[in-house]
């Protein structure tokens, strides 16, 4: 027989004996005085996949009914992401269970090599409709380029043809600011408040300056759909043999920004498909919106695999905290910095779970990163198959 449900007092329950003992097994709902309490989803999913019958007063509520009834912000969205964990024969709890000090958020260490900018004095023209800057003095810019691997002498990847050195807006900032690099006719405040006419120049700069002052070399990362690629402290453009890759992509995103689901996740799939680390910089304060204590981010506790079996919440801690969204749905830095903020209170790593418009649902890993120095937040995000 079908499981039957109760909708009573705002509580949806199981009363069965024989109803309450299968639900219990397979780890729903919380047991209260001989009756078994279900969270909203764990009654749409009994619904949707095990048939089980919703009744009040006697009158059956539909799937909708009880949807409708319960309606919060993002129900569909956590309701898709729950049934494709539960789907896997994986567990999920609610978040309002989560105590703290879980310890299974490990940081990801990065090496740093504090950088000592170069004081070559030098000068070059800056292209303002390019924002790129040229300097002719081969001799210093090849300098510049061999030893630190700012800009591009000569040609792309054929420097031999070629003498002048060309800096992007970044480089062009960062050399006026900290080394002696001269503009012809612009002076630095000029060139400030040329670049800062893009609103997200300034968070942008705020990251390459703290990951190149880290001993990092940073590129473009416009052939990766990304902001920013990144090197290692002692990578050179100075070879024997192929050119030199690299193997981490950075895109900032602001916590004053939004922007549709579909269109971050895009880039992280790109960083994936050319096997290059996806890395997420949230630059900036926390915002009002991220100290707001009554509105939680997260969606559920997410139980894992344990050997050749699955974490259970009556033997395990959960291993993740899930962030459910929705392909077409907009998101903010704010938002998710305060979801990764809460992951990290609790001691959990963050699974960000995405359901498309066929609710095929995309995760994604996110794991902390510690650069030492770094007064910024930075994060590796994975494509994860559970």
């Amino acid at each position: 027989m079908a499981i039957q449900l109760l909708l009573e007092d705002g509580a949806i329950k199981a009363t069965k004996p024989e109803d309450i003992e299968a639900l219990r097994r397979a780890h729903y709902g919380v047991h209260r005085k001989g009756e078994l309490i279900l969270q909203l989803d764990d009654a749409l999913y009994i619904m949707d996949v095990r048939n089980a019958k919703c009744l009040e007063e006697g009158k059956e509520v539909s799937f909708n009914d009880l949807a409708q009834r319960f309606m919060h912000r993002k129900l569909f969205a956590e309701y898709a992401t729950y049934k494709d964990w539960r789907e896997r024969g994986l567990m999920v709890r609610p978040i309002s269970e989560a105590k703290t000090g879980y310890g299974k958020n490990p940081i990801v260490k990065y090496p740093s090599e504090k950088l000592t900018p170069p004081k070559a004095k030098i000068e070059g023209m800056f292209f303002s409709d390019d924002r790129i800057t040229v300097v002719e003095d081969a001799v210093v810019g090849k300098k510049l380029y061999d030893d630190h691997w700012f800009g591009q002498y000569g040609s792309y990847k054929t420097e031999g043809r070629g003498r002048l050195l060309k800096l992007d807006k970044f480089e062009t900032l960062f050399l006026m600011k900290r080394s002696d690099l001269a503009l012809r006719g612009m002076k630095i405040a000029d060139l400030e408040k040329e670049l800062n006419e893009d609103p997200d120049f300034g968070s942008m700069y705020d990251v390459y300056d703290d990951w190149r002052m880290a001993g990092f070399v940073v590129k473009s990362g416009f052939k990766f759909g990304t902001h920013f690629r990144i090197y290692f402290p002692g990578a050179s453009p100075v070879k024997s043999g192929d050119w030199v890759h690299s193997k981490h992509v950075l895109h900032v995103f602001p916590r004053t920004k939004r922007m549709i689901i579909a269109e971050w996740a895009r880039a992280i799939r790109v960083a994936h498909g050319v096997r290059k680390t996806f890395i997420l910089a949230i630059p900036g304060k926390k915002m009002k919106k991220e100290k707001e204590e009554g509105r939680k981010e997260l969606s559920f506790l997410l139980y894992h695999r344990a050997g050749n079996g699955i974490e259970t919440p009556d033997k395990n801690d959960p291993s993740f905290a899930m962030l459910s969204l929705s392909e077409d749905e907009m998101i903010g830095g704010a938002e998710l910095a305060k979801a990764i903020g809460e992951a990290k209170h609790l001691g959990l790593d963050l699974m960000l779970a995405i359901a498309d418009r066929e609710t095929a649902v995309t995760y994604y890993h996110v794991k902390r990163i510690d650069l030492p120095g770094s007064k910024y937040e930075y994060y590796e995000i994975e494509w994860a198959q559970p």
